[in-house]
């Protein structure tokens, strides 16, 4: 017999929806203050469907799009845990909504001892922000503010594809 879908969820049911082991659900709840499933006698944890709705989002954004816990952080402080549901119920993110890129830790730097991955993200919060900087006048036009979209969600696409390859 199927449970209805306004049905609250155990543990093991939330992570058989979402595809997802157990332990890694208790682990978010450690690090996404917005999952607060109901806990009853035992410590038996039972979702509600919008906790479930919002799981589906988070791990989108963690699979999927690339983030990190910390971006996904961000996002849920920045833009609500009502936009992370929607994107579980399938809506669409924009990562060009972003106010700025997420900073993601590197080792690498350029010939003047500058990290050039910060000077990366700088450049393109420029180029999202339309500030103006000292190669770069004025904000992007909707058809490069689109293409740059684009050319993001690919790199995170790879970057997601890199980090499971380095995973096994």
């Amino acid at each position: 017999m199927e449970k209805s879908p306004d049905a609250f969820r155990t543990i093991s049911e939330a992570a058989e929806e979402l595809d997802l082991p157990q332990h890694v659900l208790r682990f978010w709840e450690t690090r996404f203050s917005t999952i607060k499933p109901l806990k009853r006698g035992g410590g038996r944890r039972y979702y509600r469907p919008e906790d479930v709705q919002l799981l589906k989002g988070i791990r989108h954004l963690l699979y999927e799009q690339g983030y990190t816990i910390k971006g996904v952080q961000r996002i849920l402080k920045d833009q609500g845990a009502r936009n992370v549901i929607a994107i579980g119920n399938g809506g669409q993110f924009d990562p060009m909504a972003l106010a700025t890129p997420e900073p993601r830790p590197h080792d690498g730097f350029d010939g003047n001892g500058e990290n050039a991955e910060e000077q990366a993200d700088a450049a393109v919060g420029t180029l999202i922000e339309g500030r103006t900087g000292p190669s770069f006048e004025g904000g992007l036009e909707d058809a490069d503010r689109e293409r740059l979209s684009a050319v993001l969600r690919e790199l995170l696409e790879c970057k997601r594809l890199l980090d499971r390859a380095r995973e096994n």
